[in-house]
């Protein structure tokens, strides 16, 4: 299978630092979400990046569910959608990964 992340793509920047503590609290409100958002096989493309960009300011914590690839892939790929939306990418469990952006609402409150 081709990936479907560009070549030409720099590396990724983390624009969150989330403690541990914060990424548990993170992971339990994610666990009752259902995915919003879905990458195709075209990847990250401007319009996926964009639907991503409106979730993320509606709710904050969003679930992305992301198509078969190997695990070094999927993660690259989270990675990628989070730099391209300055979120910070909270966890990868098998096709879903899950993405977290404050907002000046203050939706949800970190330990």
């Amino acid at each position: 299978m081709v990936c479907c992340i560009p070549e030409f793509w720099l590396p990724v920047q983390i624009f969150m630092n989330l403690s541990g503590k914060q990424l548990n609290h993170l992971r339990a409100l994610a666990h009752h979400l259902k995915p919003v958002v879905t990458v195709g096989a075209a990847g990250a493309t401007p319009a996926v990046a964009s639907e991503l960009e409106n979730a993320l300011t509606s709710h904050e914590l969003v679930k992305i569910r992301l198509p078969s690839l190997s695990k070094s892939e999927k993660r690259s790929l989270l990675d990628h959608l989070c730099s391209m939306t300055e979120s910070a990418p909270v966890q990868l469990i098998g096709r879903v990964g899950v993405a977290f952006r404050s907002s000046p609402a203050g939706l949800i409150q970190l330990p």
